[in-house]
């Protein structure tokens, strides 16, 4: 996907992937990452987002008022609370991320066509310094349905993150998009050993 894909969903309003409650799977699940109060979620308390309409809508949503400032090459968005970076996430180094705590990935690797999602997740693991992580994909025939989102087999997912371990999983309700049935999957992937 190119950058204006996204950037040109975000302006037509056409996202249904944005949705307004935290993704059940997510608080249901959360505690498994063992994290401490006070802890530095990537995604969404920390994130990167291609489209800053996004990004204020995000605050907006939370109503949360955010000091606006460059950072080249990105504009970075921050309160108390929330920080995210608007620009091309494959920019975003370590040291402009800071520490994280854990990756919470619902949207990102089901937007990315099959040949950007090796440098995604090897990517994601290095900004991140292999932080354990929640992920949640979609299993549905991709012959139904072009993405995004993308079906991301279970083999696929493993090739990625061979410590992933599922979760659970459950029928989307209502189909994919309303017209593909499908399956929601929640991933642990687990810091690896030695890190």
């Amino acid at each position: 996907m190119e950058p204006n894909f996204w950037h040109e969903k975000w302006h037509k309003g056409e996202i249904a992937f944005h949705q307004p409650q935290p993704n059940a799977l997510l608080t249901q699940h959360l505690d498994i990452l063992n994290l401490p109060p006070g802890s530095r979620l990537f995604l969404p308390v920390v994130g990167v987002e291609l489209s800053p309409i996004a990004c204020s809508q995000l605050f907006e949503e939370n109503q949360l008022q955010p000091h606006i400032a460059p950072a080249h090459p990105f504009t970075h968005y921050h309160s108390d609370r929330l920080e995210v970076f608007s620009g091309d996430f494959f920019a975003l180094t370590p040291e402009m991320l800071g520490s994280v705590d854990a990756v919470y990935d619902r949207a990102a690797l089901v937007a990315l066509p099959q040949d950007l999602r090796p440098r995604y997740t090897a990517h994601l693991t290095q900004l991140s310094q292999a932080s354990p992580q929640l992920l949640i994909t979609f299993e549905y025939d991709q012959q139904l349905l072009a993405g995004p989102p993308f079906s991301i087999p279970r083999p696929e997912v493993h090739r990625h993150y061979p410590s992933a371990q599922l979760v659970e999983e459950r029928p989307v309700a209502g189909g994919l998009k309303g017209k593909v049935e499908a399956r929601e999957t929640l991933w642990q992937v687990p810091r690896p050993q030695g890190r």
